[in-house]
């Protein structure tokens, strides 16, 4: 701004001198004169000055808050720095929280084999009839007698013995048994669910003629080893044939610890 100020202040004595050579005829050694004292007059030496000025203009362009180049550089490395170290943290946690998903599914992969194996060592179920084939009576006899359920439907586990007709318990738990009878008019049906040598429940019909049915069921809780079987009444009798109207059944509910 100052070196336009000194041009137009040259330009205006320069317009003046040659307006003062027009009017009073001046020659050149006193144009030059004339023009070099009032550029003195004018512009004194500023060597000083343009110095005082450089540094003043320095200062208030540090001033102005214009960060310095090397002190924005250090803090951006220092900054990239903290990002990478925060990168390796999250990083380093994730791996851990991962590990350590895997390893809960791994122990509960094993748990759930562990599991499978240990339900199909209770599964425990059974179901029989009464003849494998043709048809009888069995019975009256005078004393009572267990009954033997030759035809097996099912017997998992193997847990009931048709050729005793006994079942005996493998694990500690609630079972679920059913018995069902079928008869003729005339002589009465009546079995009875037996539980180590205890009758525990009993299926009964009687009348003069046609056809008999009965049926009972109960749960037990049996120990290892308990036996449970069927027993026919002294001076009773069942009817069975290809129809399986008689029938033996037992499974596990649930085992107990």
């Amino acid at each position: 701004m100052k070196a336009l100020v000194c041009i137009l202040l040259l330009l205006e004595t320069f317009v003046f001198v040659v307006q003062q050579q027009v009017d009073g005829g001046l020659n050149e050694n006193e144009i030059s004169q004339q023009i070099s004292s009032e550029d003195g007059r004018q512009n004194p030496p500023q060597t000083d000055t343009l110095r005082a000025e450089a540094s003043t203009d320095s200062q208030q362009y540090c001033d102005l808050g214009i960060p310095d180049i090397h002190a924005a550089l250090r803090e951006l490395t220092a900054t990239v720095t903290e990002q990478k170290e925060n990168i390796r943290a999250l990083e380093t946690q994730l791996r851990d929280e991962m590990n350590k998903k895997n390893e809960e599914i791994s122990n509960l992969t094993l748990s759930q084999v562990e599991l499978i194996k240990e339900n199909r060592d209770r599964e425990i179920a059974f179901s029989a009839s009464m003849m494998e084939s043709g048809s009888g009576y069995i019975g009256p006899f005078p004393t009572e007698i267990t009954l033997t359920y030759k035809k097996v439907f099912t017997n998992i586990g193997n847990a009931y013995n048709p050729i005793t007709g006994i079942f005996t318990a493998l694990l500690k738990g609630a079972y679920m048994f059913r018995v069902s009878v079928y008869g003729v008019g005339g002589t009465s049906v009546t079995v009875s669910i037996v539980k180590n040598g205890e009758h525990v429940v009993t299926a009964y019909d009687n009348q003069p003629q046609n056809a008999l049915n009965s049926s009972n069921g109960v749960v037990l809780i049996l120990e290892v080893g308990d036996v449970v079987y069927v027993r026919l009444w002294p001076n009773t009798r069942i009817y069975d044939n290809e129809n399986k109207h008689c029938t033996f059944s037992g499974f596990l509910l649930f085992p107990l610890r």
